[in-house]
């Protein structure tokens, strides 16, 4: 497909007539190369998820409530969200090889002052540096591994690469509950020093001398003002609005006001600007603005249901947090598996047949998920999951493709950066919309279910017969009833959540296909240009 932004100055950075990319690497420095870039992003996505179950333990540690506890994700999450769209004028103000380099390093650094911060107001002030200087990781490294491979083999490289992204949040709960449970909660922190060394190491040896050209492009001093406000805004009334019961909470509603108002004067302003410190203009390529769409439902729902299942588990099925995690770990099994095999058929498949094959496993999924009941046993919970594995190893991958295709190469990192901004916020929507849905739903399905408990009903007083004989006082018994009450309500809630998602997936097939074939246009750009 040819470039669709074609005679367009880059905003603020080289002319197109820059200097040729260095050529693909080869060997074991190509392999060299794509473990250490991919050490970084797993490293990276890991953080955002390996402290989630160790909440409890930090809070206790720090002699703080675990509703403050919170913060310590929260702030990564907004830091996170706020430096990622910033990657391409960091990029063409610093250099990709520079700027990936320099960011893990510094990463490595706040990770060693988030274990060793005595309160908690240095671990969040840590946190948040460690977001900061998080965003620019993933879309550089995505960068930097396709211009070490040939343009034949980009979807090797992304399949090495989505590999990382979508297996760490799953092993992240894992790993950090057993790290809590056998070690302490700092060396969930501790972990990313001998990574992030290695990786920062061999990523500069191998890059260093294949830096992209910079520029002194001027600040965007207004626009990464209002970048700060609205997506700290959000995200913060993301994190915070199932704990205030959302617009009930005069607090929601005033962050939801300033999101929204910063969020359109933004948009104007970015729009106008000479020198955007976020480059709007990557929205008039259609493949660009369709995949990023579909990926911002589509990582929406998925992470959502990931959250939402050991949630579930945990919480009304007796599973412990490391249990819960071995639940979803399979995920990865299919996943390693075939996303080489899906890497190397990008390259001759239309993507979007690819997508539609995700879209369709993620809604399979989610179907037989739908027919869960609390005597479920392990093994009827993780086949959903293995099966899952196949549908995330064609959707990240073609996805990614889609939406870089016409693409000039000194505007990847822009893109790849704007790309997993939608993703990032995906998960924070995700978390929260189904969270909240989950907890209404179950009131909804609690109250139906209560009404056929009553006095007279047979099976109730059967119920509380067997209780009284089990030795139980009436309050103890009726206790008891409501518990088990509890258990159906969000085992249903959570059955409706899945089954609305597999819609959803399923609709999402349609909006994939809006997308030019990229391989048909590519086609018809060099055949153009032939003659």
């Amino acid at each position: 497909m040819a470039d669709e932004n074609a005679g367009r100055p880059v905003s603020g950075g080289a002319p197109r007539g820059a200097p040729a990319a260095p050529p693909p690497l080869t060997g074991a420095t190509l392999a060299l190369g794509t473990v250490a870039l991919s050490l970084a992003t797993f490293m990276n996505v890991l953080d955002t998820s390996i402290a989630n179950v160790s909440l409890p333990a930090i809070a206790g540690d720090l002699g703080v409530s675990p509703d403050q506890g919170t913060w310590v994700i929260t702030s990564f999450a907004v830091a996170n969200g706020i430096s990622v769209p910033l990657t391409g004028w960091l990029t063409r103000r610093f250099g990709q090889v520079r700027l990936f380099t320099s960011a893990v390093v510094l990463f490595v650094i706040a990770s060693i002052l988030c274990a060793a911060a005595p309160n908690l107001s240095l671990l969040i002030l840590a946190r948040v540096f460690q977001g900061a200087v998080a965003g620019p990781m993933i879309p550089l490294s995505q960068a930097l591994l396709l211009s070490s491979y040939p343009k034949a083999r980009a979807g090797t490289a992304l399949a090495m690469w989505s590999i990382t992204t979508l297996v760490a949040p799953v092993v992240g709960p894992v790993l950090g509950g057993w790290i809590t449970d056998n070690i302490s909660w700092p060396w969930i922190f501790y972990i990313n020093v001998p990574v992030g060394i290695a990786a920062a190491f061999a990523t500069w040896a191998i890059y260093h001398k294949r830096e992209t050209p910079t520029a002194r492009v001027p600040v965007d001093a207004i626009g990464l003002s209002l970048l700060v406000l609205w997506v700290g805004a959000m995200q913060v009334m993301l994190d915070k609005g199932k704990d205030l019961d959302w617009f009930n909470s005069p607090m929601i509603v005033t962050l939801a006001c300033v999101a929204l108002v910063g969020f359109a004067v933004f948009l104007i302003w970015e729009l106008t600007e000479e020198h955007p410190i976020v480059d709007l203009s990557l929205f008039r390529s259609r493949n660009f603005t369709v995949s990023t769409i579909a990926m911002l439902f589509a990582y929406g729902l998925f992470f959502g249901n990931v959250v939402l299942l050991p949630l579930w588990l945990q919480q009304y099925m007796g599973y412990t947090a490391t249990l819960a995690g071995w639940v979803l770990a399979p995920v990865g099994f299919l996943a390693i598996l075939l996303s080489p095999v899906v890497g190397r058929l990008s390259g001759r498949v239309d993507p979007r047949i690819l997508v539609t094959i995700s879209f369709a496993i993620f809604a399979l999924v989610l179907f037989m998920r739908a027919h869960f009941n609390t005597n479920a046993t392990i093994g009827t919970l993780m086949l959903p999951t293995v099966i899952q594995g196949a549908g995330m190893a064609a959707f990240f991958i073609p996805l990614v493709s889609i939406s870089l295709s016409g693409i000039a190469p000194e505007r990847i990192p822009a893109a790849s950066g704007l790309f997993n901004f939608a993703r990032i916020t995906a998960g924070a929507f995700g978390t929260s919309i189904t969270t909240t849905i989950w907890d209404r739903r179950a009131t909804l399905h609690h109250s139906q279910l209560i009404e056929r408990l009553t006095g007279g009903d047979p099976n109730t007083a059967a119920a509380l017969g067997t209780l009284h004989g089990g030795g139980l006082t009436t309050d103890q018994s009726y206790a008891m009833l409501n518990r088990l009450v509890d258990s159906q309500a969000f085992m249903l809630s959570a059955n409706d959540i899945f089954y609305v998602s597999g819609m959803l997936f399923l609709a999402l097939i349609f909006l994939v296909w809006f997308a030019r074939n990229p391989q048909a246009a590519s086609g018809a750009a060099a055949a153009s240009g032939a003659h």
